[in-house]
């Protein structure tokens, strides 16, 4: 029996021999939670197929600059729990043109990167795709926590982040409630509005603001303030996308109009940061073991996520077409409850 097992795995390589042998993987745009758990998968399940593999630092703009390094299984030792990514990131304007994507692409072969894994939103995918079109064989993976990928219904980070924005709306309520205070507490979401969603309805926010939703009414949000006040509520929780903004400033003004003293909380990029939930482990290890597998089966241009309940894999193309709304019954529910 081992000698057939063996035997198997030695088919095995012989078939990818030809097609890849090193793998490349970058993590770009807004570290989440959860990305050196899909690093991690990446190393040890290439490693486990015979592969070598390559990190690349810095997401393209270290990869423009070839700062690439060997990865071993030991590298990415101790890592599975810890909050931003191993490899770093930025932001790289050059990737958005030709001939960044075409030295990108140059630097690819010239370190023997026959396949590469980009973590990341989809400002990452569309460097992503530009690179297939160049000949490298690519695979992205969904990391951010604006959970803003139409093509998945998970994106890594994305459950660590709601529950420490969740943790520290608790804690501004509990202060708020002693003042008699308004308070509005102002997530990430620069374009999506998911995260505030996700907290209004955890922490039982009167008011939900979202970029999904520009047109809201601030006199009627005074109103209601006003209301719930008559009746003896002793707290008023507002919970803000970044994409409203301007949490201070309308603090300001209700408190005005009200004669109720209003803060603001900006919880900022401690969001992004802290040790991954459970959740964000498993699913970004099975996410980053995939993209493995797909570039091993010859797939190229190609987006892992996580749809009804199955992990599952697209085009790069198709994904990047997807439109994501805000499920309206999910904010119709939480209007409801906030009654």
């Amino acid at each position: 029996m081992a000698e057939n097992n063996m035997n198997d795995k030695e088919r095995y390589l012989d078939e990818i021999e030809d097609s890849i042998r090193t793998i490349g993987v970058l993590t770009s745009g807004g570290d989440a939670p959860g990305m050196n758990a899909a690093i991690r998968a990446v190393v040890r399940t290439a490693l486990s197929r015979g592969l070598k593999v390559r990190g690349i630092r810095r997401g393209y703009h270290g990869l423009l600059k070839e700062e690439i390094i060997d990865l071993s299984a030991r590298d990415v030792s101790d890592t599975i729990q810890r909050g931003g990514t191993i490899l770093q990131t930025a932001r790289c304007q050059s990737m958005r043109t030709e001939e960044g994507q075409q030295k990108a692409a140059a630097i690819c072969k010239k370190y023997g990167i026959d396949g590469l894994v980009v973590i990341g939103g989809d400002g990452s995918f569309a460097g992503a795709q530009k690179l297939a079109n160049l000949g490298v064989n690519t695979v992205g993976v969904p990391g951010t926590i604006d959970l803003d990928i139409a093509c998945t219904d998970y994106t890594i980070g994305f459950d660590t982040a709601v529950n420490t924005a969740m943790e520290a709306i608790d804690k501004v309520r509990d202060t708020s409630t002693s003042h008699e205070r308004c308070s509005i507490i102002e997530v990430m979401g620069r374009d999506a509005g998911y995260l505030a969603l996700w907290c209004g309805i955890a922490n039982g926010a009167e008011r939900i603001l979202m970029p999904e939703e520009h047109d809201f009414d601030e006199a009627a949000i005074i109103a209601d303030i006003m209301a719930n006040k008559k009746r003896g509520k002793k707290n008023y929780i507002i919970i803000n996308a970044e994409g409203i903004g301007d949490s201070i400033n309308m603090a300001k003004r209700i408190e005005e109009a009200t004669g109720i003293e209003t803060r603001a909380t900006i919880l900022g990029h401690m969001q992004r940061g802290g040790s991954p939930t459970c959740k964000d482990r498993v699913y970004a290890s099975i996410m980053g073991a995939m993209a493995v597998d797909l570039l091993c089966q010859g797939k190229t241009n190609r987006v892992v996520g996580y749809k009804n309940g199955q992990y599952v894999d697209f085009d790069i193309e198709e994904a990047l077409a997807m439109k994501k709304a805000i499920p309206q019954y999910q904010y119709d529910v939480a209007k409801t409850l906030a009654l």
